[in-house]
């Protein structure tokens, strides 16, 4: 017996002694717990890309560098390792090493997948993140792009994050399932519950207190069936050992709530141009009832969803707080005052919460948000319990002419921060951007006084598929710690993309860069897509003649690279682009000669154009995310009914065009079936007739379900270089 104690008293300091050094030795500690869950979610990502050839990958843990999560790929004789401190740092490795080992491609409108028999030989690479969070997503994402997403996309969508590094997203999901239990614990009936909710695509204007009812009532079932899909996103984001952003209570509360307690200070608030019966209240957050509202929304969202770190309030989104402007001494107070508030409202429900807020405001009303206001804010939050997501960096120099928001506000005296970048506006389809600010912009903060309290890195675009190399650049940007040298860069890109980076794709690449992306508009529209020009949110598309030859040179590739699905759908957006230029040169000799009482010009130019964008329409057809039936389908899946089905259609179909208020083809997509169906018929209502009720018209367009069938081209590529080459008045160069 005594032998037996001996023995298992050696075994016992021979594994500790091993576990030790495995402590020392990356390698063999991820050996221990090779079968750990941040493995496992991690293969279960690559099973979902390459199927069975993810078995055949080693992958192993390691320990993160200064806290920071750090890969390192290798390969050699046709085995690849993978090693990385998280799951998310083996998902990203994984997929640089795919980049640039096999010139492969993960996006959202295909794959470009070239997967050898045998894993191609590649140095030991190791990177570290500089930034602890990899931020994704914007409150209004959840609008212009996911209201009516399934598991299977939200799916698709969280591993295309993880294979781009992403690890802090919005979890927005259920919100208004988790806020009608706490309406009628204060005492609201459900009919004053239904009333207060909009319609799903509209939801994220309510949770920012911007809209009331638009839209509504939501029919019965839908809240059942987000909490279910809420649940299966939070369980995969996890897995993966994500923070996911959950939200929280901002202070707005339904009308029910206002009459159920008429001594309460509750200031009405206008938004968007909409009549007073869709705007929202804000409770002052000096009321009792803003801690106890915040702690029950908290508390009954962790009772159903689990633990959560970060919340996300945002009491101030687009609109002047309610302080006094003539008593400065009391504007501060009360702006810390509203700070405390807000923030204790959330660690009531959590002591271990973080308070998230998006910092748009802070640029878009900056002559209000000056220092001293800011600071006030700010000021009685501890530094570690909240993060300002810095979340427009482009706009400061390039839209509002501002010093940067950061820089001016000092790094958020001290508040942790996350440097951002709003590239999109409503999910628009033309091609915008500064590639070379997205591939150095944060580099300046990293190297500046305000880095230490300096946590993350993202992107917040307001909708998504779209400018695909922007976000893949500012993927890569979420783990440089110096400047992207761009033109190296761009051959990566084109050879992961799309299988090479022949001459004419160098050049076509290097005009793009000099015109559409070195330029930024938040609102890229055709006048053919607003019917008149939009004199409110001035935008236009860049028409630079270096674009029209970037896009002849891009389609003179074709040869080379037409095996690539990433190519030839790259190539149909691009002649898109290109005719559309072209069909609004004809529009607008249109309604010139409208505008001149001069009928036949009007006819002759109106027709043109209608004929260029009936080409884009069928050419589009045969793209896989600019279309409108994908968006129809997505919304008609949650009715149980038929008229079900068709309110979700009509709210889906209501967002990307009307909107309302005053924001008419503020989301203005490029996509078949819209072009045909909407645009097109408005135009010739428009042009010719005269007596047109437009107004009507769309009215009914929204409510009328269905999207009419159109053939693709036989050789959708074929006919881009034809069609192109119809207006072509250069030679490629």
């Amino acid at each position: 017996m005594r032998t037996q104690y001996f023995y298992l008293l050696v075994l016992m300091v021979f594994c500790t002694f091993s576990c030790t050094n495995s402590l020392q030795n990356p390698t063999e500690e991820a050996a221990v717990v090779q079968d750990s869950q941040p493995v496992a979610a991690a293969r279960g990502v690559m099973q979902r890309l390459i199927g069975d050839r993810a078995a055949d990958i080693n992958l192993e843990l390691i320990p993160a560098q200064d806290s920071l999560d750090t890969y390192e790929i290798e390969a050699s004789n046709g085995r690849l390792t993978v090693r990385g401190s998280s799951a998310v740092a083996l998902t990203f490795g994984f997929y640089q090493y795919l980049k640039k080992a096999t010139n492969s491609m993960v996006s959202w409108s295909g794959e470009h997948l070239n997967l050898p028999a045998q894993w191609p030989d590649y140095p030991k690479e190791r990177v570290t993140s500089p930034y602890k969070y990899r931020y994704f997503l914007n409150v209004v994402t959840y609008g212009y792009t996911t209201p009516y997403w399934d598991w299977e996309r939200w799916q698709k969508e969280i591993d295309w994050m993880a294979l781009h590094g992403v690890n802090m997203p919005l979890a927005m999901v259920g919100s208004e399932a988790i806020a009608a239990r706490v309406w009628k614990k204060l005492g609201l009936s459900d009919e004053e519950i239904s009333a207060f909710f909009t319609g799903p695509a509209y939801l994220p204007w309510h949770r920012m207190g911007n809209l009331n009812k638009w839209d509504g009532p939501i029919p019965s079932g839908w809240h059942e069936d987000q909490l279910q899909l809420q649940h299966r996103i939070l369980d995969r984001m996890r897995a993966l050992g994500f923070a996911p952003v959950a939200p929280a209570f901002a202070g707005f509360v339904p009308e029910g709530f206002k009459k159920l307690h008429p001594e309460l200070a509750v200031h009405a608030l206008k938004w968007g141009g909409f009549p007073e019966e869709y705007n929202a209240y804000v409770l002052s957050p000096d009321s009792p009832f803003f801690e106890k509202i915040g702690k029950l929304f908290v508390e009954e969202w962790e009772k159903e969803f689990g633990k959560n770190k970060l919340y996300l309030s945002d009491s101030f989104n687009e609109m002047e707080v309610p302080v006094p402007k003539d008593n400065p001494n009391l504007k501060y107070e009360l702006l810390a005052d509203y700070g405390e508030s807000v923030y204790n409202s959330i660690v009531a429900g959590n002591p271990d919460a973080v308070w998230v807020t998006q910092g748009w405001t802070f640029g878009w009303l900056h002559k209000f948000w000056d220092k001293k206001s800011l600071s006030a804010l700010l000021s009685r939050v501890p530094d570690d319990k909240m993060i300002i997501l810095d979340l427009a960096n482009e706009y400061p120099s390039l839209v509002w002419h501002i010093p940067l928001v950061w820089k001016e506000h000092e790094g958020y005296y001290g508040k942790q921060w996350v440097y951002s970048y709003v590239p999109n506006f409503g999910g628009k389809t033309p091609y915008t951007g500064v590639l070379s600010m997205y591939a150095s912009g944060a580099i300046d903060a990293l190297n500046s006084p305000y880095s230490a309290s300096l946590v993350g890195f993202g992107s917040a675009p307001e909708g998504i598929e779209n400018n695909e190399v922007v976000y893949e650049l500012l993927a890569d940007m979420g783990w440089s710690h110096e400047k992207i040298d761009l033109d190296k860069w761009m051959q990566q890109y084109s050879e992961a993309r799309y299988g090479g980076y022949p001459e004419k794709m160098k050049t076509a690449w290097e005009q793009l860069r000099q015109s559409v992306y070195n330029s930024f508009s938040p609102y890229p529209r055709f006048v053919w897509q607003t019917v008149e020009p939009d004199t409110r949110r001035k935008g236009s598309i860049n028409a630079d003649p270096l674009f029209l030859k970037g896009v002849e040179n891009f389609l003179a590739s074709s040869e080379e690279l037409k095996g690539s699905e990433l190519y030839r759908n790259d190539a149909i957006e691009m002649a898109m682009l290109y005719l559309g230029i072209k069909a609004d040169e004809y529009y607008k000799q249109a309604l010139a000669a409208k505008a001149a009482n001069n009928a036949a010009a009007t006819k002759a130019a109106g027709e043109k154009a209608i004929s260029i964008l009936q080409d884009i329409d069928r050419l589009l057809e045969s793209h896989p995310t600019d279309r409108l039936q994908p968006w129809v389908d997505f919304a008609r899946t949650h009715g149980n009914t038929t008229q079900e089905k068709d309110y979700y259609e009509s709210d889906a179909k209501r967002l990307i065009t009307t909107w309302g208020g005053v924001n008419e083809d503020y989301a203005a997509r490029l996509w078949s079936g819209l072009i045909r169906d909407y645009y097109i018929p408005r135009i010739r209502q428009h042009l010719f007739e005269p007596s047109a009720d437009l107004d009507a018209w769309e009215e009914a367009w929204v409510q009328k379900p269905g999207v009419s069938e159109q053939a693709p081209f036989a050789d959708p590529l074929a006919k881009a270089k034809e069609l192109v080459a119809k207006f072509s008045t250069t030679t490629n160069q």
